[in-house]
């Protein structure tokens, strides 16, 4: 069966919200030239502030659907996007007095400035997600070898796509999927990470290697043959992964059995112990 690409996924939100951040502050290049040289570097650094509260907020956005996308996760460590909303006050405040605005002027805008960014775009996550009960030092191995796979991944999309040939990407897509839920089950439980490091390692940056290999020799040649091979070295290198996935979720429903059975005939010598003791007072 094979792996929709698309499961799981959203629509990203660094969009064209985000991209309108950009654009937004650039008439002030333009008008800053028309101001005295004190007006001149006061719109400009505005400018910078504006254009560096976009760029952080649309690394904001990417570093909250990363969060969202995981069950287990850290917070950022720097958040962004409540700190965008500030530079956006503070490039609002630079520019309307460069502008030739009052201070009271200046700070009413700066604050309205700030206030609605945060309301369009939401606070960072400000708190851990799924980590209570979880051997932080096991989770941080985790998300290293998960992040470590993430660039083998995405530096395979980037090869794949210089090939010029959507169906070959859509395959490397399922190929994706299929690695993520190998990812998403280590998170879920650290200690099969041990099982999975080769797979999250060694055979996807070999993958990555010969995706980059493949991708610049098809480019060039169109060679049909080695699209067959690549194909066939997807489909093995997808079924791996698949096996090993579906083996560790096994043996953690055995863990889970043997943990029932353990609990359960402590549950029945407790309630031996229990009629006993009920019997014997009782009686007296």
């Amino acid at each position: 069966m094979q792996k929709d690409p698309w499961r799981g996924k959203r629509r990203t939100r660094a969009g064209a919200r985000v991209n309108a951040l950009f654009l937004a502050p650039l008439p002030l290049a333009v008008r800053a030239f028309f101001r005295p040289p004190g007006a001149l570097a006061l719109m400009l650094g505005g400018l910078g502030l504006l254009l560096l509260a976009a760029w952080l907020t649309r690394e904001g956005i990417l570093a909250q659907e990363a969060y969202e996308a995981r069950k287990v996760a850290r917070r950022p460590a720097f958040p962004r996007k409540i700190f965008a909303s500030v530079l956006t006050g503070a490039g609002l405040l630079a520019a309307v007095v460069a502008s030739g605005g009052s201070m009271t002027n200046a700070a009413i805008f700066a604050l309205l400035g700030a206030v609605l960014h945060g309301l369009a775009f939401g606070p960072d996550p400000l708190r851990d997600k799924g980590m209570d009960g979880i051997d932080t030092f096991q989770q941080d191995r985790v998300a290293r070898a998960v992040d470590e796979a993430e660039k083998h991944l995405a530096a395979m999309h980037a090869a794949i796509a210089r090939a010029g040939d959507r169906k070959l990407e859509a395959r490397v897509e399922r190929f994706e999927a299929t690695a993520r839920d190998m990812f998403r089950t280590v998170e879920d439980d650290p200690r099969d990470l041990t099982s999975a490091r080769r797979y999250l390692g060694v055979y996807l940056l070999g993958a990555r290697d010969a995706t980059i290999r493949f991708a610049d020799l098809y480019a060039r040649s169109r060679d049909a043959g080695a699209r067959a091979d690549y194909e066939a070295f997807l489909d093995d290198l997808e079924a791996n992964f698949a096996t090993r996935t579906r083996t560790l979720l096994l043996d953690e429903r055995n863990d889970m059995n043997v943990e029932i059975e353990v609990l359960r005939e402590r549950l029945e010598r407790e309630g031996v112990h229990m009629r006993t003791l009920l019997k014997t007072e009782g009686n007296t």
